[in-house]
């Protein structure tokens, strides 16, 4: 009840500051549809045949393998965020098939990238989860080690490497404590064995951080990139990328190949289902950007990028 009590009381802010768009989404997550299933989900994600692969579980959780490890990314299994946006589509992957982890990543506190109950799920398969600043303190105890991880700053083990860095969002959890964890929000790149993953968690198109993470990261190998929410514009610019400002940040990181992510799984802005791959791959004809190059995921499907 709680969560839902605080969800509301942020909707009310926002729709009191002029942003009514939020009682909107309150409406359309009340009147939503049936989670749907995925069909033919994966039991066992390993893959033999490839040095780079990605399994889009849905949102902003990514199941990344490089080589013989795993990182994921946002793991959120939850059904509903703070008793109130309902979940569209399942888990494209459960947390009872997931593999032995080298690390999890946690981009903000916001409900839809940090899961408490869903970290529950994953705690014995990982030795360690990545945050931003602020954030640990506002965690539970686990089994696994929380590290802080400020810009620029990096986590190394057995050949694996995590580097924080800049992105432009909100920190905070509940939507109106933003002010007391300022700077609890980060993007990470990864890197192991030559391999090098960038994931922009959940971020606005800012050039000069894409910028900067290029001029440090020469051969990004795969960039994650948000694409939704889109709508309404004028407000999501300040914290949220589209699909053209991700094709945009795709181009100023120099990334080999990127794959979308954040859409199409929770009601959190006015963008109807499939409005933001849709506009993405618009965008993608106009740029002359092929499926190789921008690979549009199903959730619970899993591409082989690079292989051996």
């Amino acid at each position: 009840m709680r969560g839902l009590v605080l969800a509301l009381l942020a909707a009310s802010l926002l729709a009191n500051s002029g942003c009514g768009f939020a009682w909107r989404v309150i409406g359309r997550s009340l009147s939503a549809p049936p989670e749907r299933k995925v069909a033919h989900k994966l039991t066992d994600p390993r893959r033999n045949d490839a040095r780079l692969s990605v399994l889009w579980v849905g949102h902003a959780t990514v199941l990344v393998q490089l080589d013989d490890i795993f990182v994921l990314t946002d793991p959120v299994f939850a059904h509903t965020l703070a008793q109130l946006s309902p979940r569209l589509i399942e888990p494209g992957l459960d947390p009872q098939n997931m593999p032995p982890l080298a690390a999890v990543l946690i981009s903000h506190m916001h409900f839809d990238h940090l899961s408490f109950s869903s970290l529950d799920s994953v705690e014995a398969r990982t030795p360690v989860v990545l945050v931003p600043p602020g954030v640990r303190e506002n965690m539970p105890k686990y089994s696994f080690a929380i590290r802080e991880l400020s810009r620029w700053e990096s986590y190394e083990s057995k050949g694996l490497e995590v580097t924080a860095v800049p992105v432009q969002h909100v920190g905070g959890r509940y939507g109106v404590d933003e002010a007391f964890e300022p700077r609890a929000f980060t993007g990470y790149v990864i890197e192991y064995h030559g391999l090098s993953v960038y994931f922009g968690g959940d971020t606005a198109f800012v050039p000069e951080a894409f910028r900067a993470t290029r001029q440090r990261f020469r051969d990004l190998s795969l960039a994650l990139l948000p694409i939704c929410p889109d709508a309404p514009r004028d407000y999501m610019q300040h914290t949220h990328e589209g699909p053209s400002q991700a094709l945009d940040a795709f181009a100023l990181l120099g990334a080999q190949r990127m794959v979308p992510i954040h859409f199409d799984t929770f009601i959190n802005s006015d963008d109807a289902f499939g409005a933001c791959p849709a506009e993405l791959r618009r965008r993608m004809t106009e740029r002359g950007l092929s499926e190789q190059r921008v690979a549009i995921l199903a959730v619970g499907e899993q591409r082989v990028l690079i292989g051996k």
